[in-house]
């Protein structure tokens, strides 16, 4: 065990006292690069989405995609305005789970909260084999080496958050900004060579496989419509900002909305007026550079780095709200608690952790092709986007603050606009893959209810309220302790109350030991412990790296130090849970705390069981 902390150190680095964690306030520029690099990077695959779908119809039904592009630029519009309201309305981020369980009920928070998180862990997915496949278009001698260039990018991903890498917009902002003016320079070449007389090759010859209809049209506007994915983390994302927070806020939307909105008009024109044909081992925007830069200028290979650094940071973005959702939902019952709990480094490591190995399986189940998962990936965007709508306008009819109409009306106009989508995509998807994620959410919304219920279940099993106060007589104490005991505190429940009652059956000295990483509620603990517990005194001991096992270790070493001679027991409280995959809801702390008393070589370790 001790190699693989060693290990850890090594690639995450020391731990980080809860003293240092603070959060960085950003200004609008930065706020850009950092909070909507997931949206402004989907510019590089959407358009070539499209295509994808209308190329089947053969080289003419291409010209279908600017109508469509234009189609969505409205739909982001108001998606961009309803968002707007939304960010108005909760000052502090409101993001869909917050927002539709307040207004909507509980199940429809959670199939948010459900949607986002298959949204988050496919958003990881498809930006980590869109930025290989920008890698490799420009070097197609990697392209033997996809899946295994996606998961080194993943696991350099993982290792930068668990190192506990801020969202430094200082640092986030060179990619970012260097992506947009990349794709600036080729719109405004590529334009200005077209309106100088620049005729580019001919369509090539392209078998018609489907004929053009309007399913056919609409399977092209579902896939395109992953244009609008990350539209929301700026709205999770409102205490980041510099005061005043919502103003700015709402005005970073916006330009968010006019960017992403050029970019991907200007490229699905180029696309069209280029003639460009998606091909395999090239991207879109690959074969517009080649064509606009030439093959092997600097422009070009710029173009193509700083898609591949906008895409992996895109993937970063998930990685900083995923585990923010899974510790409301941890906090709330319906994840487990582990995922609450913040690591060495100030990060939720498990919530990164657990989203990187999804990931990861995806990556290879999928060979990290982006068009393979592109079918999956709208479903739960335009989910949330709904429900978090549709919970706005309940929120305008309850508070009826100045200007609730029209912000219910404009709300009321998004939650139509993205349920209308939603069917489309559905409908157009669903034999593609769509079903999978349609299938899954009510599966993890399921999960949840069940880890709630067995935290609701444990916890009325464990609870002292019905226990009423006692008193005890104090033994006389013998000069030298015959038996000391120390008994190990987590929380004062039923476990804990039998495994002190077990101390001082066999000890004639006790001694009671609680460890406060930050989140003890001192005053109550200590009151109640006084009415069921007056004879043993209670030790708190302070946690600041927030890890329990060493100070209990170092305050039993220093309790066994002084009883020379003398064998102590180690009393440690446990429950046991009805199914032995309930026991994985909860901190194994037990075993790690038992392992650490064995290195230091404590002689008698007690565990005291209660049952469930």
């Amino acid at each position: 065990m001790s190699f693989f902390w060693q290990l850890k150190q090594v690639l995450v680095g020391k731990s980080l006292p809860t003293s240092a964690h603070a959060e960085e306030r950003l200004t609008n520029a930065a706020a850009l690069a950092v909070l909507s690099s997931d949206a402004l990077s989907s510019v590089a695959y959407a358009t070539e989405e499209i295509l994808l779908v209308l190329v089947a119809a053969g080289s003419l039904a291409l010209g279908w995609s600017i109508p469509i592009a234009i189609a969505i630029i409205l739909l982001l519009a108001i998606v961009i305005f309803s968002y707007r309201q939304t960010i108005r309305a909760y000052p502090k981020g409101g993001g869909s789970y917050i927002v539709a369980r307040e207004n909507l009920g509980l199940i429809p928070g959670l199939v948010a909260a459900a949607s986002l998180m298959i949204d988050y862990i496919l958003t990881v997915t498809v930006s980590v084999s869109a930025g290989t496949a920008a890698l490799t278009s420009a070097k197609p001698e990697l392209q033997p080496y996809t899946i295994e260039l996606c998961l080194v990018f993943t696991l350099l991903i993982m290792v930068a958050n668990l190192r506990g890498v801020r969202e430094s917009g200082q640092i986030f902002m060179i990619p970012t900004y260097g992506f947009i003016a990349g794709v600036f320079v080729l719109i405004g070449i590529g334009c200005y060579k077209i309106f100088t007389g620049y005729v580019p090759p001919i369509y090539p010859d392209v078998p018609i496989k489907e004929s053009l209809g309007l399913f056919f049209i609409l399977r092209a506007f579902a896939a395109g419509c992953t244009a609008l994915t990350g539209v929301e983390a700026i709205s999770d994302g409102v205490l980041a900002f510099k005061p005043p927070e919502w103003k700015n806020a709402r005005l970073t939307l916006l330009f968010l909305g006019e960017i992403l909105g050029i970019m991907f008009v200007g490229i699905t024109f180029l696309a069209n007026a280029y003639h460009i044909v998606p091909e395999a081992g090239q991207t879109v925007v690959s074969l517009l550079g080649r064509q606009i830069f030439g093959n092997n200028s600097w422009a070009y290979y710029f173009l193509q780095v700083a898609t591949l650094l906008i895409l992996l940071l895109a993937a970063n973005t998930s990685f900083a709200d995923f585990p923010r959702l899974c510790y409301f939902l941890a906090r709330d019952g319906f994840l487990p608690r582990q995922l609450a709990l913040l690591g060495d480094r100030l990060v939720y490591e498990n919530g990164i952790m657990v989203l990187s190995f999804c990931a990861a399986v995806l990556l290879v189940i999928f060979k990290g092709e982006v068009s393979a998962v592109i079918p999956l990936y709208a479903v739960g965007v335009f989910t949330s986007f709904t429900l978090s709508q549709a919970g706005m306008v309940r929120h305008w009819f309850k508070e009826k603050t100045a200007g609730w109409r029209a912000s219910a009306a404009m709300n009321g106009v998004g939650a139509i606009a993205t349920s209308v989508v939603l069917a489309v995509i559905i409908s157009t998807k669903f034999f593609l893959g769509a079903w999978l994620v349609i299938l899954a959410i009510p599966l993890v919304v399921g999960l949840f209810v069940a880890i709630r219920r067995h935290y609701k279940y444990v916890a009325q099993r464990l609870s002292i309220s019905e226990i009423p106060a006692r008193s005890f007589i104090p033994r006389p104490k013998s000069e030298v302790a015959n038996h000391p005991a120390v008994v190990v505190v987590g929380n004062l429940n039923r476990g804990t109350v039998e495994a002190l009652d077990y101390a001082r059956s066999i000890a004639d000295e006790i001694v009671a030991v609680h460890v406060d990483i930050g989140s003890t509620d001192r005053e109550k603990l200590q009151q109640r412990w006084q009415e069921l517990e007056p004879d043993i005194p209670l030790v708190i001991l302070d946690s600041p790296y927030r890890s329990v096992v060493s100070p209990i270790v170092d305050f039993i070493g220093k309790f066994e130090a002084q009883h020379p001679g003398v064998l102590s027991t180690i009393i440690i409280p446990a429950f046991v849970t009805r199914n032995w995959w309930e026991n994985l809801l909860h901190n194994q702390t037990t075993i790690f705390l038992k392992a650490a008393l064995r290195t230091k070589k404590s002689r008698v370790v007690t565990t005291v069981r209660y049952y469930l």
